[in-house]
């Protein structure tokens, strides 16, 4: 999935704006595909159930019906012309369902897919990431079991030759009269046969595409990545600088991590820290799960080897249109801020090399984050950044704004007593850190004040509660009129 979409990403880049950004919803559409399956799936189920029962009550019947006299047509016959596939009162849809292919994958494909479900909720993708993964692979029993369902021929119709010699429309009227040796029927007793399965042919070519794309991540993960440098910051935060031959990135892309010491089998995504100009590539992992507690405590552990990493890709993601903007707002929610790492390093090295090309004029950058730890491996290229652009004369180029929004009436109180101090108290930078969280309105109002004619690009990388409020501001402070302001949300989506 994600191969797919940074491919047509990138062969869409030419195209308008707001087509470009739909592939950014790519989760989304992955999980609207999936509950239209869970909900086909129910509709599929309970229509076989009905059949069944409708079949059994025709077996039994004794009535001289239409759909009795149907169920009773060939059942002696080893011909393979019979309708109903229940030859006996003794037959049950029980043992039909636990004794036939199609019954048996039906059974196998509906449990594998409510398993499949029910560990996607979020509490237990977030809580027991492990338990998703590992279950979400039962798609390929699924689509296997798919692949043979209907191989038996349970669902039959009417023969191509039988239609010539008995019209349903017309012999149905007066079915007790069918058969060749009744000389007053024109109608010969209908003939059944097997409905050819078809759904192979609706999962071929997303099965290639999956078996081409995990050939391809085997590929990619065993060219070598050698680690160069190992950083653990505060806050339990993993930096891992590498290099790979060939590797090349851009602005806000991400990667996908194995380590083989850790899990053969699992592949985490994590943002790009880098910038394209510098000659490795990073990415700041933070401890929120057993994968990675287990890596961090791996590199920690400090063995003569350092632990073999694997990479595949990188990959496209919305931050890769920040410079595509004259004004780009940065929102950034704790180790959300990795893509915007990526992006104002590129932008310190584009000053230092007086980078003509440079479309983007203003950065109002955006981090809140829970404790002072967070912000610590951060600082460096914010001091960084601020000293660059005051020596180049751009001091106003980049707007940064922290925000404390968890902290005790020590800290803030500490805050208050240093506030006329020239750096602050919480993070050494000259920008002062706010306590609590930005009114999104207020700034929204500056940003559409400061900038009445531009298009600014919103990007955030966090939780999807503050997605929902910068859409909403998005929408709220974008003037009607073409000639200005507008503003565009874009999210990063994992």
């Amino acid at each position: 999935r994600d191969k797919k979409f940074y491919y047509t990403r990138v062969l869409l880049g030419c195209c308008r704006r707001t087509m470009r950004k739909q592939l950014d919803h790519n989760l989304t559409f992955h999980k609207l595909v999936a509950y239209a399956i869970a909900l086909f799936t129910a509709v599929h189920i309970i229509a076989h159930l009905c059949n069944f029962e409708w079949y059994n009550d025709s077996q039994q019947a004794a009535d001289g019906s239409l759909s009795s006299i149907l169920s009773d047509l060939h059942q002696d016959e080893e011909s393979n012309k019979w309708l109903n596939p229940i030859h006996s009162n003794s037959t049950t849809p029980a043992y039909v369902t636990f004794t036939t292919i199609p019954g048996l994958t039906g059974v196998i494909i509906t449990v594998a897919l409510i398993l499949m479900v029910t560990s996607s909720m979020e509490f237990i993708r977030r809580s027991y990431f492990e338990v998703f993964w590992y279950t979400h692979h039962l798609f390929i029993i699924y689509f296997a079991g798919l692949v043979i369902h209907g191989i038996a021929g349970l669902v039959r119709g009417q023969t191509a030759e039988s239609l010539n010699k008995h019209n349903p429309e017309h012999c149905a009227q007066d079915p007790t009269h069918w058969g060749g040796n009744n000389k007053h029927s024109h109608c010969e007793e209908p003939e059944f046969g097997s409905i050819p399965a078809e759904s192979w042919q609706w999962v071929l070519a997303p099965i290639l595409l999956y078996v081409f794309e995990r050939v391809l991540r085997f590929w990619r993960s065993q060219q070598r990545v050698v680690v160069t440098k190992v950083v653990v910051h505060p806050s339990k935060v993993l930096e891992l600088q590498m290099h790979k031959k060939g590797f090349s990135m851009e602005v806000g892309q991400y990667i996908f991590i194995n380590s083989p010491s850790v899990s053969r089998l699992e592949w985490h995504p994590f943002t790009l820290t880098s910038a394209p100009e510098e000659d490795f590539f990073s990415v700041h992992i933070r401890a929120v799960g057993d994968w990675t507690e287990n890596l961090i405590d791996t590199f920690q552990q400090q063995k003569p080897k350092t632990p073999r990493i694997e990479v595949d890709g990188p990959f496209g993601t919305a931050s890769e249109d920040v410079f595509q903007y004259e004004v780009a707002m940065l929102v950034g929610a704790g180790i959300g801020v990795t893509p915007f790492a990526s992006v104002l390093k590129s932008i310190w090295y584009k000053f230092q090399h007086a980078d003509q090309r440079l479309k983007t004029k203003k950065i109002y950058f955006y981090w809140l984050c829970r404790d002072t730890g967070a912000f610590a491996w951060f600082n460096d290229l914010l001091a960084s950044l601020e000293q660059e652009m005051e020596e180049s004369g751009k001091a106003s180029f980049l707007n940064y704004r922290l925000f404390l929004t968890g902290w005790d009436n020590s800290i803030a109180g500490q805050a208050a007593f240093n506030f006329d101090k020239d750096t602050d108290v919480v993070t050494g930078l000259k920008q002062k850190t706010s306590f609590g969280r930005p009114r999104w309105s207020n700034e929204f109002s500056a940003v559409a004040t400061a900038h009445p004619r531009s298009v600014v690009g919103v990007f955030l990388c966090g939780p999807q509660a503050l997605a929902k409020s910068l859409q909403k501001c998005c929408h709220q402070y974008s003037s009607l009129d073409p000639r200005k302001v507008k503003f565009y949300f874009n999210k990063e989506n994992f």
